[in-house]
């Protein structure tokens, strides 16, 4: 009974970005898991665009496990890449984020939702047994 009543009725239909692409959805946050990945994130937003080899000498890590790093970011496309000679840079980009912020928003709206209508619920309940 408490889940009909905090569930609202409406009629579904499948528009929403988000759930006809979870694989972009899920690409993004698989690529944010790692902290290595966003760290390297967090680098790009604060300097812009830089050399791989730049970007790769804080970590701890070999050329090619901050390649596969970057490729999963790239095929997440929470970056950018391009070449200039024999120079790769890379920068980041704000759009990647969005299927993420715009799922966490859609999701914490319907949370306050369901928390706002069980408080209504609650109260009426409790007026309700103190007649």
């Amino acid at each position: 009974m408490l889940t009909k009543l905090l569930t609202p009725r409406l009629p579904c239909h499948t528009i929403n970005q988000m759930v006809n692409n979870p694989a972009r959805l899920s690409a993004v946050f698989a690529a944010l898991a790692d902290p290595t990945r966003r760290r390297i994130l967090a680098r790009l937003y604060g300097s812009g665009e830089e050399p791989v080899s730049d970007l790769a000498k804080p970590f701890r890590i070999s050329s090619p496990a901050i390649s596969r790093h970057l490729r999963v970011l790239e095929s997440a496309r929470l970056i950018d890449r391009r070449r200039r000679g024999r120079l790769h840079l890379i920068r980041a980009r704000a759009a990647g984020l969005k299927p993420a912020q715009d799922w966490i928003a859609q999701v914490s709206a319907a949370w306050t939702f369901s928390f706002d209508k069980l408080e209504r619920l609650l109260r009426d309940q409790q007026s309700k047994e103190s007649k």
